[in-house]
């Protein structure tokens, strides 16, 4: 059996909890925050109905269905009871440099106003930065740990127009240019299982990432959520998932291999706020036991994180 490389993480792959204890010395934990955005895939800007996989409420706990409440008020509510810790404040919903830089800064000035806030995490699309929001960011990063999440999803152009993304891979990349160089951690946003994407075209994607040198990545698996495009797809048997997550474990590992080793590791699969949401696939493992599950494939496989890197 091989061993992972000595490059200071611990594991088989790089943990996002053990960059956290590396750089704090202590765990931190993102409170996620609906700070009223919208997106330029449903205001008509890019689109109309938006990702053909996307309804907000399935993966944010505060979903327009509800009512608002403030960015103060929903760090209260997301903080661990009886623990004093520090937290990411996570721009979660939408798209979230959606607007005037002006009142970005409000929000974000809000959000670090709470002692125990260290740092942003700002998810958003690529085709939603400016260099003028970039230099807001940057002044931030000059000050607090800094999370920019852009969502790629695929790195082939044919897979973002089917899935109605809005944007191209090279506007991810143009995006990742002009962030790099400002303090600011850059983390991608990636799908596995797509519609029509092969194991090769999403080992292509990985590459992509490498090459791009984001810091981190975020891994999902194709979910059919109610309320959605992908949702009547499915109905019409023109959508297939990972119907068990041991079907998802081979891909990802093999993702993982071909990652490079300083890249770190987000979230291994998707999550919903409410299985209510979910049509398929239902999978009864924990994010714990999914973990568990790679870390035993790659010590199987004697592999780990960047074994199989391309040489980039």
């Amino acid at each position: 059996m091989g061993n992972p490389p000595q490059t200071g993480q611990p594991g088989w792959y790089y943990r996002l909890s053990s960059f956290f204890r590396d750089k704090f010395g202590e765990p931190v934990y993102k409170i996620p925050l609906d700070a009223g955005f919208s997106c330029p895939n449903r205001d008509g800007t890019t689109g109309h109905t938006g990702c053909i996989y996307c309804y907000n409420p399935s993966f944010t706990p505060f979903g327009r269905d509800q009512n608002f409440i403030s960015i103060t008020e929903q760090i209260q509510s997301g903080k661990k009871k009886n623990d004093r810790v520090n937290y990411l404040a996570y721009f979660q919903a939408y798209t979230n440099t959606y607007a005037p830089p002006e009142q970005l800064k409000k929000l974000y000035d809000e959000a670090l106003n709470d002692s125990e806030v260290i740092g942003l995490s700002i998810a958003t699309r690529p085709d939603c930065i400016s260099t003028e929001i970039l230099n807001l960011l940057e002044n931030y990063a000059c000050r607090c740990h800094l999370w920019i999440e852009y969502g790629l999803q695929s790195a082939h152009d044919q897979t973002l127009a089917r899935i109605n993304r809005g944007h191209s891979a090279a506007s991810f990349a143009d995006a990742v240019k002009l962030t790099r160089g400002r303090g600011i951690y850059i983390c991608a946003h990636i799908i596995l299982g797509l519609p029509e994407e092969t194991p090769a075209m999403m080992l292509e994607t990985i590459d992509f990432l490498n090459r791009c040198r984001v810091d981190g990545v975020k891994f999902h698996h194709l979910q059919v959520i109610r309320n959605t495009p992908l949702a009547e797809h499915h109905a019409m048997g023109q959508i297939t998932v990972y119907k068990k997550f041991g079907d998802y474990i081979p891909i990802l590992c093999d993702c993982l291999e071909r990652l490079s080793s300083n890249i770190i590791v987000h979230r291994l699969a998707s999550q919903v706020t409410s299985k209510e949401f979910l049509i398929t696939p239902h999978w009864p493992e924990s994010a714990g036991q999914i973990a568990y599950a790679v870390e035993r494939e790659l010590k199987k496989r004697g592999t780990w994180q960047g074994y199989r890197r391309n040489g980039i």
